[in-house]
């Protein structure tokens, strides 16, 4: 049986989420696993890519995807400026930090979509 080409994206989508929660796990208990520095600095660049992926949904795929990934790495290092300049800063603090404006930014994303038909069927 051959998979349809959309069948693959929310296995992707439910796999990376596993793995940035288990990077989340692992920086939030202070763990000593070798997989706590490449899970945690996957979740400090999915968490805020995916939230500003969501929001510019306009954009063409490649350029969406390179908008988000800088725009990930702004988020990180305001994040990191912010907490550095309050004498605040923690690794754990960081990670939650982060996820949460992500949150924000998805929740935001949820918000202000409409329901029901598109912009393009409304016009047409």
């Amino acid at each position: 049986m051959r998979p349809v080409r959309g069948d693959l994206a929310p296995l992707l989508a439910g796999a990376a989420t596993a793995v940035g929660a288990a990077g989340a796990l692992l920086a939030l208990t202070d763990s000593d696993s070798p997989l706590r520095g490449p899970l945690t600095l996957f979740l400090l660049l999915a968490a805020p890519a995916a939230a500003l992926a969501a929001a510019l949904r306009g954009l063409d795929p490649f350029g969406r995807a390179l908008a988000s990934l800088a725009g990930a790495v702004a988020v990180d290092m305001l994040v990191a400026q912010a907490m550095l300049a309050l004498h605040i800063w923690s690794a754990a603090g960081g990670v939650v930090a982060v996820t949460g404006l992500s949150a924000l930014v998805f929740l935001l994303v949820a918000v202000r979509r409409p329901r029901g038909r598109t912009e393009r069927e409304r016009t047409s």
